[in-house]
């Protein structure tokens, strides 16, 4: 029998990750005030998040899920929210008419705070230092005021995520995510990419589709699925103090939920089975996610998903496989095999980002773009020979005209990496690279729906 769960049980589990504050009734103050705080999202929504993933874990939808790899106070602003919303549009309706699929929206925005190291410490010109993990925790900047934990930064990522969920909720709900403004999603920086004549196609389309069905008689300001969207966020349940204070009861079930986010995942390196991370997850009613690296065997996962998902419940956990493009052919297929075997219900997602970071000749940690392709057609394929359902990718990426992973469109070289390389931690894909990659997603998913015998409308021969 499982053992009773409570918000704050899982403080009698090893607890990996976590940082270690100076002054622990600073850190007990801050718990206690965001504990009387609103939630910042609703039980509600979480559930229609869980109902959308069910229908990806059965091949009707597929999962768009990406944002940054960790939001900054530094960045917030309303402008690179709205520029990183109109590509998750973009991408999301190249998948959804190209491919003829339904899209689930997750964004990686709203709570992506805290990172996980491979070190908890930094050493630059023999100062060592504690590292960085995120804003929420301690500042990028390198001194020892700034690297030291500091539990006020969870109040100012509580209202940075409050402002950005409310932007986010406007554009998705008040007339942005309109279909009709399809080519205004368009961003500047790549109106002349060699993309966009492609999204123009597209959008061309979808106007003309539109204009159709007004010519027919359609009423199509009486159809809100048109004007508006469904969109959900995520970020990684890592900085368990702050999540247990958001956890709440959910007054029309009863049930638990933690209130940061539609979905949390728990990362590669904090999956223990007996761990704090899993513990802490395992009680909440929100849809989890869980991160699949090389060194996961295969009756670790199963245990992993019982412990998770005991009861088999469609949506409930989506697992989300970070191997590498070198790797993953050696990986993936015997999770698959072990899944199906054992009949359990999941969403497979393809994080194609983290297995394939590298350090670039001009010492910038990059992704090679030609890399990312490779592990995504890969992971297609290998759900091809299992006979299972590729769901989704799980994608760190921004609106921002940057320079971070080479290759793409434009053939971003090593050499110019240092152009506009932002990022406060990980290499994103820009725009432009983001879009190419929903192309070859869409071709992916027009091949998987074809094998699958499941029809294809004639408008999604783009």
């Amino acid at each position: 029998m499982p053992q009773r769960w409570a918000p704050d049980s899982w403080r009698s589990r090893p607890a990996k990750q976590l940082p270690e504050y100076p002054d622990p009734a600073a850190l007990a103050r801050v718990e206690r005030q965001l504990a009387t705080f609103p939630p910042l999202v609703f039980a509600g929504e979480a559930r229609s998040l869980k109902r959308a993933l069910g229908r990806v874990a059965a091949g009707n939808a597929f999962l768009l899920q990406g944002g940054d790899c960790a939001e900054s106070f530094a960045e917030h602003g309303a402008d690179n929210i709205r520029d990183f919303f109109r590509v998750f549009l973009q991408m999301a309706v190249v998948l959804t008419y190209a491919a003829a699929s339904p899209v689930v929206k997750l964004g990686r925005i709203a709570g992506e705070f805290a990172k996980p190291r491979s070190s908890p410490t930094e050493t630059r010109d023999g100062k060592e230092l504690p590292s960085y993990r995120g804003d929420i925790i301690n500042d990028i900047e390198f001194t020892a005021e700034a690297r030291t934990p500091d539990p006020h930064r969870q109040l100012e990522a509580y209202r940075q995520c409050a402002a950005t969920l409310n932007l986010l909720r406007a554009f998705a709900q008040g007339g942005y995510a309109n279909l009709g403004s399809v080519h205004q999603w368009m961003l500047g920086s790549i109106k002349d990419s060699p993309q966009s004549r492609r999204y123009l196609e597209l959008a061309n389309r979808i106007s003309e589709a539109l204009g159709f069905m007004r010519a027919c008689g359609l009423d199509l300001e009486s159809h809100p699925e048109l004007k508006t969207t469904d969109f959900y966020t995520s970020h990684e349940g890592l900085l368990l103090p702050y999540e247990q204070a958001l956890t709440r009861v959910d007054s029309t079930s009863g049930d638990w939920y933690c209130t940061s986010g539609h979905l949390l995942w728990i990362g590669d390196r904090t999956r223990q089975a007996d761990g704090a991370h899993v513990e802490f997850c395992r009680g909440i009613k929100n849809p989890l996610g869980l991160k699949c690296g090389p060194s996961l065997k295969p009756e670790e996962l199963i245990r992993l998903i019982d412990i998770l998902n005991p009861d088999n419940e469609p949506g409930r956990l989506t697992l989300i496989c970070r191997f590498g493009a070198e790797k993953l052919g050696e990986h993936l297929p015997a999770l698959l095999r072990a899944v199906k075997r054992e009949g359990k219900v999941v969403v497979w997602s393809c994080d194609p980002m983290h297995g394939n970071t590298i350090i670039s000749a001009s010492g910038y940690k990059t992704r090679p773009f030609d890399l990312i392709l490779q592990e995504v057609k890969s992971f297609f394929a290998a759900h091809a020979a299992e006979g299972t359902y590729a769901g989704g990718v799980h994608l760190e990426m921004t609106g921002q005209d940057v320079t971070e992973c080479t290759g793409g469109a434009r053939a971003i070289t090593d050499a110019e990496l240092n152009d506009r390389y932002h990022t406060f931690c990980d290499p994103r894909l820009n725009a432009e690279q983001s879009i190419d990659l929903a192309f070859l997603l869409a071709e992916l998913l027009k091949t998987e729906r074809t094998a699958q015998h499941k029809p294809l409308p004639a408008a999604a021969a783009l």
